[in-house]
């Protein structure tokens, strides 16, 4: 006797709750062909096709579901969910909203939605959806997440921590929380927490790459992290997450010439306008075309007036964002790309795991930081003398190549003209670096100079209230009148740069100068006084004013950092902008011609060496 269609319904769901997606959809099939037209199996069939990796598929499954039956919130809300896994998150909006028109009350709908809205690049709306999901159920941990992760780029520092904690009551276990919750205690400038959290979400998710390599990016702003222990981190993170893919790797059939045109990749999710392109766009603009082939690999899901710079100055551009790591080392070996460049290291969104599958013979990383990956599979890393004295190479598995002048080379972005202000009748100091570094140590150290330059000011880039009553306490504490602070939250960039007209001298931080924010400063004419650190990220000071020709600014002893900031401004602002203007760290085009020198080196050595 033949099933009854409710028998084969019944087990069908039973399978896909179960994940046993290939038997759910199985008896879906034979329920079909019972009920060719039924909506509900067609829609259900669409829904466990689009789960099983075929999400064009499931879509016309559904897409016949609504045809037969318009009215239904769920086959709206399913098509979006297959358009999401297809990346067509525009389209996907459209499903979701009539999904939640038809159902008002569908908190999942309405989370969805803002899945797709934060896609889009529409932030606002998003934040809307997640809240009327949360209204619809108070206890829906991963709106709260989302939200707290809308809210933090929004520099809603206090709110999105607030948000991530609610995730983390609701369910204690849910690591992306942890690790979200991580970046915004950063943020605030609670650098212990911050690392605390990261390492419970690496205990909650073991095998999930990226909380370790959010771990390994902290320590660089931690005052009790030196070379060794974060070297021991990658080393860890090598052990864990790369080496096992090491099995996989296969030899490159490519064509050894010494001399010929070379192809170079360059892999990056932040071709868009924010501080690495300030040191990207001037190498990718002075490369010599003929002599090599610029492949850029972007994961850019929103790109802008530099995307479109950098896209022109490509030979080929590849859109990358939707490809896993996997996908994209079998497209880069069949590009037969020689030399292949990870702009990214430990950072967010970072495809350390693709570089880990060795997609091209030769791999450098570069920019994301003064550090390395602790990658085998990583060749090299660019960096130079003052970042990286030879007595440092213990540190890197990468072997370090050190450039004849800086390791990078800015372009300001923008032609700001400085601005000579009346006098207030005060000095005053600034620091507008990311929040992070504003660690106590380094705060006092300043205190010291505040101590020492009677009715000076002190202005910090600081974006959570919380952070800013702390930093107030901690002057106090010190004997420093906290009316003597100023604070200023995140400004266009138009708006940041003129505010170095208001703004005598710059203090770097330690154990994490600024490089970004130090050259804006001498491009506007605002002297920054440096101290020197133990690992690379604290020597950039040091690199960068060595080359600029301000290297008297650089104090080696906090008792000298006090010593050289107290002396308040020495050099007038246009000289300091002349003197950056015509230093190796805006000269493009001998900074292009060094890395590509040292791509040739790089070649002649592979070339040189056994094909096995």
């Amino acid at each position: 006797m033949p099933a009854m269609p409710d028998t084969i319904l019944d087990a069908a769901l039973a399978l896909h709750r179960a994940g046993r997606l290939d038997e759910a959809a199985a008896e879906y099939r034979k329920l079909l062909d019972l009920q060719p037209n039924d909506p509900d199996t067609l829609h259900l069939l669409g829904l466990v096709t689009a789960q099983s990796g075929r999400p064009e598929e499931g879509a016309k499954l559904i897409q016949r579901a609504i045809t037969l039956r318009p009215h239904t919130a769920v086959f709206h809300a399913n098509m979006g969910y297959a358009l999401r896994l297809l990346g067509r998150h525009d389209i996907a909006v459209a499903a979701f909203r009539q999904a939640v028109a038809l159902d008002p009350r569908s908190a999942s709908a309405w989370f969805n939605l803002g899945l797709c809205l934060i896609q889009i690049g529409n932030l606002s709306p998003a934040a809307e959806t997640f809240n009327r999901a949360i209204a619809l159920w108070p206890n829906y941990a991963e709106a709260h997440n989302a939200l707290g992760s809308i809210l933090r780029p929004q520099k809603r520092i206090d709110d999105a921590l607030a948000s991530f904690r609610r995730a983390i009551e609701i369910d204690p276990k849910y690591a992306e929380a942890h690790h979200n919750l991580a970046l915004a205690l950063a943020d605030s400038g609670r650098i212990d927490d911050a690392v605390e959290s990261e390492s419970r979400a690496m205990e909650l998710a073991p095998d999930v790459a990226a909380c370790a390599s959010g771990r390994i990016y902290l320590l660089h702003f931690h005052p009790r992290h030196d070379r060794a222990s974060i070297h021991r981190e990658m080393q860890s993170f090598n052990q864990r997450f790369a080496a096992p893919l090491a099995d996989g790797i296969t030899p490159h059939d490519i064509n050894r010439d010494a001399h010929r045109r070379l192809k170079i990749g360059y892999v990056s999710p932040d071709f868009y306008h924010q501080a690495e392109a300030h040191f990207v766009l001037p190498l990718l603009q002075n490369h010599d075309h003929g002599n090599f082939e610029i492949h850029c690999y972007s994961s850019v899901t929103r790109p802008d007036e530099i995307t479109a710079k950098l896209r022109h100055c490509a030979d080929v551009w590849h859109d990358v964002a939707a490809e896993t790591d996997e996908q994209l080392a079998h497209r880069i070996r069949a590009d037969q790309v020689d030399i292949l460049v990870d702009l990214t290291m430990h950072m967010r969104q970072n495809r350390i795991l693709l570089f880990a599958r060795k997609a091209a013979p030769i791999q450098v990383t570069w920019l994301a930081y003064p550090g390395g990956t602790g990658l085998t599979a990583i060749d090299y890393r660019l960096t130079d003398s003052h970042l990286d004295p030879t007595d440092c190479d213990q540190f890197y598995v990468e072997q370090s190549i050190r450039l004849p002048g800086c390791w990078c080379c800015y372009d300001p972005l923008s032609d700001t003209p400085i601005s000579v202000r009346p006098s207030e009748g005060f000095i005053r100091f600034a620091c507008l670096n990311n929040p992070v570094k504003l660690n106590d140590s380094t705060l006092l150290l300043w205190a010291q100079v505040l101590a020492k330059v009677p009715d000076s000011r002190l202005l910090l880039l600081v974006n959570s209230d919380d952070h800013r009553r702390r930093i107030s306490r901690l002057f106090a504490d010190a004997g420093v009148d906290a009316q003597r602070l100023e604070f200023t939250g995140y400004l266009p960039r138009p708006e940041y740069l003129a505010l170095h007209n208001n703004i005598d001298v710059c203090l770097d931080p330690l154990p994490y100068n600024g490089i970004t924010t130090t050259l804006d400063a001498l491009w506007m004419g605002v002297p920054v006084v440096s101290p020197v650190g133990q690992t690379a990220p604290g020597r950039a000071g040091l690199s960068l004013l060595s080359s600029a020709g301000m290297d008297d600014l650089v104090a080696h002893t906090p008792d000298q950092f006090v010593e050289i900031a107290s002396c308040g401004r020495t050099i007038p602002r246009e000289e300091i902008r002349r003197k950056l203007r015509e230093s190796p760290l805006m000269n493009a085009k001998q900074f292009a011609a060094d890395v590509e020198r040292a791509y040739r080196q790089m070649w002649h050595r592979f070339t040189t060496q056994s094909p096995a």
